[in-house]
């Protein structure tokens, strides 16, 4: 066969069909250099490949397809939006042709009926290869998902990246850092992040939530008390900037400390020394102090609930956190990564999120940001009962969730091609790069938007 020279050592080919004569076959019309060819006899084996190879053209029989906990159909829809570089070529026997137009929809670049000769499977093959985009990672290699995490954030959006870069840059000082933003982006694991990036990690990291205590015990949970100090003080106590000598302290909530405990906080910060209540022993006081608010400091200053000389010693190295929403790609990536996450908890064979499940998480404004995510995969999980989530076990909030697509204007007198390519400009900032969406919204085929992205230097 004379196939396009790859631009890799080799091709990856997977087959995925209960017998061995297509495997025969594949191997004896394709050359060994340049061809692997790999083989499955169920769906679940054959997603199982998609983890650990870059896979250039799969092959899936109708046979296949029709049966197992996982459908090839859902096999599909997953490879399309996951691997997208993925050429599929369906094969179907006559009695399974009814599944053809469903695998065209779903991405399938070419069909043939069974059997197939050998030039026919071999030129499928060839222009498969001639179409294949070369942008587009495979989103299911385990590879690829370690590109997209760090420490235990989750996340590849260019504000994530350079939150990752914050980070490193503040775990390199032990100056204080002050984490802000909406509730539920992370802040915990971002001061933990930090601890573990930084010189302290093996020292105690000890995160504290201030807005949850009483106010009554925050200064001697902080500091310390001595025996007798206070009713129901019948020992002494050492505060939690005793026990972290050395580490780091993630003080969440700051802003709701009242104004003595900001005082005692102030001079620790800068003496570096502190004394328990009821004591009179001045103690030294070495851990690394990062504090988060989900409020406007700035604005707690201005109405005199907050000190500012306080806000000042804090507000030296400042991370500031986006929402999910305008986390750009990262949705996905936090549904999947919990998807796994329950589906392991819960020993549930859950691989893939169906088109329209899809559709309604990208949908939402997500106010709850990442916390909220994995609350509503962890009972999407609960409720499901097959291998792929679907829009019904999606809160109904979710469900009812549609963003409205934006009115895109066009001046009088622009060409067609020029109209053509601000709406494919639009659709693709409004999916947030999305490319299966937008073929989807624009009424084309995958293919057919690669092609016009690479006329218009889109790519």
């Amino acid at each position: 066969m004379n196939a396009v020279t790859p631009q890799k050592k080799r091709i990856n080919v997977l087959v995925i069909e209960h017998g061995v004569e297509l495997i025969r076959q594949l191997k004896r019309i394709c050359s060994e250099k340049k061809f692997a060819i790999m083989a499955a006899q169920t769906i679940g084996h054959g997603f199982e490949k998609f983890e650990d190879h870059e896979i250039d053209i799969l092959i899936l029989t109708g046979s296949v397809a029709r049966f197992g906990h996982i459908r090839g159909m859902a096999l599909l829809d997953i490879i399309s939006e996951k691997s997208a570089a993925t050429q599929i070529l369906f094969l179907a026997s006559s009695k399974d042709m009814s599944l053809v137009f469903s695998a065209l929809k779903r991405g399938s670049y070419q069909y043939a009926k069974l059997p197939i000769g050998d030039s026919e499977l071999g030129m499928l093959i060839e222009a498969a290869l001639l179409h294949q985009p070369q942008y587009m990672p495979n989103l299911l290699l385990k590879s690829e998902t370690r590109k997209t995490t760090f420490e235990k954030m989750v996340g590849g959006s260019p504000k994530m990246r350079e939150i990752y870069r914050q980070i490193r840059q503040a775990a390199s000082t032990n100056m204080p850092v002050l984490l802000t933003g909406e509730t539920g982006t992370g802040k915990d694991l971002v001061a933990r992040a930090i601890h573990q990036q930084s010189a302290r990690n093996k020292k105690l990291f000890s995160p504290i939530h201030l807005g949850a205590l009483p106010p009554e015990l925050v200064a001697g949970e902080l500091f310390g008390y001595e025996k007798g100090a206070f009713t129901g003080a019948t020992r002494s106590h050492r505060g939690l900037f005793e026990k972290a000598e050395g580490g780091t302290i993630f003080l969440d909530e700051i802003g709701t400390i009242d104004e003595k405990i900001q005082i005692s906080l102030l001079r620790l910060l800068e003496t570096r020394k502190l004394e328990r209540i009821g004591g009179t022993r001045t103690i030294t006081a070495n851990a690394r102090i990062v504090a988060a608010t989900n409020e406007n400091l700035s604005e707690a200053v201005e109405q005199g609930r907050f000190r500012e000389d306080l806000f000042f010693r804090l507000d030296i190295f400042r991370i500031i956190l986006p929402p999910v929403r305008e986390r750009g790609g990262d949705i996905l990536l936090l549904v999947n990564y919990f998807l796994k996450q329950f589906s392991d908890d819960y020993q549930r064979d859950i691989v893939g999120i169906s088109p329209e499940c899809i559709s309604a998480l990208e949908s939402y404004d997500w106010p709850g940001n990442v916390r909220e995510i994995k609350n509503v995969i962890h009972r999407a999980v609960l409720n499901s009962t097959g291998g792929v989530l679907l829009p019904g076990h999606l809160p109904e909030r979710l469900q009812k969730a549609r963003k409205q697509p934006p009115e895109i204007k066009l001046p009088l007198g622009c060409t067609i091609q020029e109209a053509e390519q601000v709406v494919i400009k639009r659709t693709l900032n409004w999916t947030q790069n999305n490319r299966r969406r937008t073929a989807s919204i624009l009424g084309i085929s995958r293919r057919t938007l690669y092609n016009k992205l690479e006329r218009y230097n889109l790519l």
